[in-house]
């Protein structure tokens, strides 16, 4: 067992499972503070980096705090130790406690936080609410003749494609002939000019992301003897994907939108709001969508899904009236911090599941409330 991990050891684990690029362009994920080199032994992981989580933290001698809500979200000109969350800042580097934060990349991943809230609920998720759709690929069909098939299909791989998912130098290849003619001011690699021409050739067919294209026909016309290469480049269409936010997924036993409310009261972790139904009590439950954070967004494609029930937070007043009037599913409310609340044990299996039999090393989860509310009155 070696001692310990590096931070950047840590952080690659993190980011193999929430993707950075899948990031709202507006949000701030990543990297707060620490040097990648220290090594890491303690973690904490929680919703919210709050003055009551960085005191428990320093308190255990923690090395590393990864949250799921941004400390330094909105524009940030200064971190001085006057402002609250500069001291915040101050306080993690001065007693050597990291800060990593995972936020909208965690929404959208494969398995994220509306997997997590998804899970906790006794819903088997899937797919996305509102799925991001793979990287859009081309596909390429060329013509070369057998005897330089290897070296056109080598060259290709080199330059990315072939690449299908975990496997890579994918290609489909047949064999057939290849018919024409050159005309005049051709300069023939095979065959005359004005004569008919047939070559033993093979037919490639590999795909590769749309970025790529420029290198692909480089190394293609490089390695190609032909002058002029024959090759067919497809643009295929968006293929749906697991990535995206929101969950839909069938409840393990269906029951009653009282009873289905009951149960997401009893599973998620109690804040003074509570959870909050809107719809028919008695509308049997099958399949749930879930979002988990502030999901009035997903509202209309959450109406057109075909689902039961909408579990998510933060909703307001006239969407939820506007939705139900226009025959939307029943829709359950619960506190923002409670329903991301589950991605905590997520990320801390994640992280578990690579270190903890080979290192020394602990990971927990802030079991105490960060939910702003503190009080309600009926």
């Amino acid at each position: 067992m070696v001692a310990s991990v590096s931070l950047a050891d840590v952080v690659a684990t993190l980011e193999a499972a929430y993707p950075p690029r899948l990031a709202e362009s507006w949000d701030s994920v990543g990297l707060v503070c620490g040097d990648p080199a220290e090594p890491v032994r303690s973690v904490l992981v929680t919703v919210d980096v709050t003055a009551e989580v960085v005191d428990h933290a320093v308190s255990i001698g923690c090395d590393l705090i990864v949250a799921h809500h941004p400390l330094l979200l909105r524009g940030v000109d200064t971190v001085g130790v006057h402002t609250p969350k500069g001291a915040l800042i101050h306080r993690l580097i001065r007693s050597g406690c990291a800060l990593y934060t995972a936020h909208t990349n965690a929404d959208s991943a494969p398995i994220g936080v509306s997997d997590a809230l998804a899970r906790r609920l006794g819903v088997t998720p899937l797919r996305p609410i509102q799925d991001v759709p793979a990287a859009p690929l081309d596909s390429w069909v060329v013509r070369v003749p057998s005897a330089d098939a290897e070296a056109v299909r080598e060259a290709m791989f080199a330059a990315g494609a072939g690449r299908v998912g975990d496997y890579d130098r994918c290609c489909w290849q047949t064999s057939g002939t290849g018919r024409f003619r050159p005309g005049a001011g051709a300069h023939p690699a095979i065959g005359s000019v004005g004569l008919d021409e047939q070559v033993a050739e093979d037919r490639l067919e590999l795909v590769a992301r749309r970025s790529l294209r420029r290198a692909v026909v480089d190394a293609l016309r490089a390695a190609h003897p032909y002058e002029e290469p024959a090759f067919d480049l497809i643009e295929m269409a968006p293929v749906p994907s697991d990535t995206g936010l929101g969950r839909i997924g069938e409840l393990d036993t269906p029951m009653a939108l009282r009873e289905f409310t009951a149960r997401v009261a009893e599973r998620l972790p109690a804040t003074a709001t509570g959870v909050r139904a809107a719809g028919d009590p008695d509308r049997m439950v099958r399949r749930v969508a879930v979002c988990g954070g502030a999901g009035d967004s997903l509202l209309d494609a959450v109406r057109a899904a075909d689902v039961d029930v909408y579990v998510t937070s933060d909703l307001r007043h006239h969407p939820v009236d506007e939705h139900l009037r226009a025959g939307g599913c029943p829709v359950i409310d619960v506190a923002h911090w409670a329903g991301e609340f589950p991605w905590c044990d997520q990320a801390r299996e994640i992280l578990d599941r690579r270190f903890a039999e080979d290192v020394d090393w602990t990971c927990a989860v802030v079991e105490r409330r960060t939910d702003p509310w503190s009080i309600a009155v009926r």
